[in-house]
């Protein structure tokens, strides 16, 4: 058995991550992509049709679906990557070469998608001729009735589009609106679905346009973390009914679900329609949430399961590296640590209690006590790995005990609450930071919470410190740095504007910096937000690591022995070009 390793870097996962709120972008003018997604497969030798796979998910991030799959309904669309990438293949994916350079988003079941001159109106054509797995075409009509639901259901992975729903929704037949309304909540406001029908149209049967207030130029990398990305069908839902449509939703991807026990086990089988000749290769796929690194590892190597999406205990990859049974690939690092502040509530509304978190924080010794120097530093939200990367942050406050120690003698002391989710790898962090912060005089009481009672600490809003990730291939998407940062996302501890409706000057550069597709123009503005996040102390960050794809021997595709940059938290395998070695 040989062992590989790509990419010199080990790997450890990301921590956390909450559900993928689409910090989207901006976009601008006149920007034309065509093509589709590759065919051939990976890895050594000819990709072969046949067999299955188990793919394990730790169940305090990817391996949680407690909200279902519906792309409209689910609170943990970012986290769900693995199933929705098999249920329902995506409008658009996110592709690299070999190597994991040269990231770029391609269409998929999307043909092409076209901005207009001014940037405000993005049309995507779908490709002609898919179905989804009832039968019933995919096409523009679908897409809308989608993209509707999605911004109506209350769902925390809606995206946060600016639309302009100044005009007039067109006529649209009664079967269309019964349909849409009967799949919305009882409470929703007529007046923002019908303002939202008329920015989101059907102009053709496969064309769908999006008309914007401004220029989005991060929009269409967002998508393949986005509910956007995710197509179901709309007669399915009607057959089913909201809740058995959650647990069993029917898109036009590779796979069919067969079972779903939620957040434990989902079964899937091959679809035969799927639009892509001679894919998928796989005749099945499962997912099995598992408790953890340790048992995922174990149930690898028992012969239970064939895939773990980001294995990040680096003890466990390490020891993977060295068994002949299983290959690890490394992935592409995007996403720092980040020890999120609350400047709403004290005592992080006060900067000098800020300081002194910075001061007191040692993620260079955490990175080579934890992750044996693995990880790559970071003072900023991005990684080599994606878009925009700023290594060094002038200005940046680095570790001095002694100024710690005497803001917080200056403050009379400080004691801080310090929560996480509940994985190993983040809560390892967590004890590291309290016994460095209690060096400094920081009485610290640590938290570790699942996925979902994390997201409602940020929803309630009482939280004062939380060890994340942040950032994505593209900052202003996934987890990006609006999420963390902006006023009005539900999962920012930065500043509110000092007016109900207003803007933070903060907001108004992460604005700026989606306002355009010039990247120089765009990275120029990502510097000056680190800059600012760093002057106003909002948040320390620290190593990115990527997760560590550990499969057995044999199994290939991209994601896999193919590394492509994180989308949010690990990276997207894209599940219709896996494939396993036959015996």
């Amino acid at each position: 058995m040989k062992r590989i390793r790509k990419g010199g870097r080990s790997a450890t996962r990301l921590i956390t991550s909450l559900a993928i709120v689409l910090g989207l972008g901006l976009s601008t003018a006149a920007c034309t992509s065509d093509g589709g997604g590759t065919d051939g497969g990976s890895g050594s030798g000819e990709p072969q049709s046949g067999g299955d796979v188990t793919v394990l998910l730790d169940a305090g991030f990817a391996g949680g679906w407690a909200t279902g799959l519906d792309p409209a309904t689910s609170n943990t669309t970012g986290a769900n990557l693995p199933q929705n990438s098999a249920i329902f293949g995506g409008l658009f994916t996110l592709e690299a070469d070999a190597d994991g350079s040269n990231a770029r988003i391609e269409p998929n079941q999307a043909e092409s998608y076209e901005w207009s001159e001014d940037g405000l109106t993005l049309t995507v054509t779908l490709r002609d001729g898919i179905t989804f797995t009832d039968g019933t075409d995919m096409n523009a009509e679908a897409v809308v009735w989608n993209w509707i639901r999605l911004l109506n259901s209350g769902s925390t992975g809606a995206p946060r589009l600016q639309l302009d729903t100044t005009g007039e929704a067109p006529d649209l037949s009664d079967e269309f609106m019964d349909s849409l309304w009967a799949a919305l909540p009882e409470d929703v406001d007529e007046a923002t679905v019908m303002g939202h029908l008329a920015a989101i149209q059907a102009t053709g049967d496969l064309t769908v346009q999006m008309k914007l207030l401004a220029v989005d130029g991060s929009l269409v990398n967002g998508f393949p973390a986005s509910a956007l990305n995710l197509i179901a069908s709309p007669s399915a839902y009607a057959e089913a009914g909201g809740e058995e449509f959650s647990l069993m939703p029917v898109g036009a991807g590779p796979f069919i679900i067969t079972s779903n026990s939620m957040s434990d086990r989902l079964e899937l089988e091959r679809n035969p329609d799927y639009f892509k000749d001679g894919l998928p290769y796989l005749d099945a796929i499962n997912f099995q949430a598992v408790g953890g690194d340790q048992v995922a590892y174990q149930t690898l190597l028992a012969g239970q399961g064939d895939i773990i999406e980001g294995l990040s205990a680096v003890t466990l990859i390490q020891e993977a590296e060295g068994n002949p049974d299983v290959a690890v690939y490394p992935g592409v690092p995007t996403s720092p640590y980040v020890v999120q502040l609350n400047t709403r509530v004290p005592p992080f509304d006060d900067i000098k209690a800020r300081e002194a978190i910075y001061y007191a924080t040692d993620f260079s010794a955490i990175n080579e006590g934890l992750f044996k120097g693995d990880g790559e530093m970071s003072q900023s939200f991005t990684a080599s790995g994606g878009l925009f990367w700023n290594p060094e942050v002038e200005g940046y406050r680095e570790y001095d005990l002694d100024k710690a120690k005497a803001l917080v003698d200056e403050m009379g002391g400080l004691t801080v609450t310090l929560g996480t989710t509940d994985i190993v790898t983040a809560r390892s962090v967590n004890t590291a930071l309290q016994t460095q912060w209690k060096e400094a005089g920081i009485d610290v009481e640590i938290t570790a919470q699942p996925l979902g009672d994390v997201i409602n600490d940020f929803l309630g809003g009482q939280w004062q410190a939380m060890l994340q990730t942040a950032g994505a291939w593209d900052p202003s998407v996934g987890i990006g740095v609006g999420v963390r940062f902006g006023s009005t996302s539900p999962f920012s501890g930065a500043p509110l504007p000092a007016e109900e409706g207003g803007t933070t000057e903060l907001d108004d550069l992460l604005a700026a910096a989606v306002s355009t597709i010039d990247p120089d123009e765009r990275k120029m503005y990502y510097d000056e937000i680190a800059k600012f996040i760093s002057d106003e102390a909002y948040a320390p960050f620290g190593m990115a690591f990527t997760p560590a794809q550990v499969v057995r021997q044999g199994v290939h595709g991209p994601g896999l022995d193919e590394p492509i940059p994180a989308l949010a938290v690990n990276e997207g395998v894209l599940y219709d070009r896996v494939w396993v070695e036959s015996d």
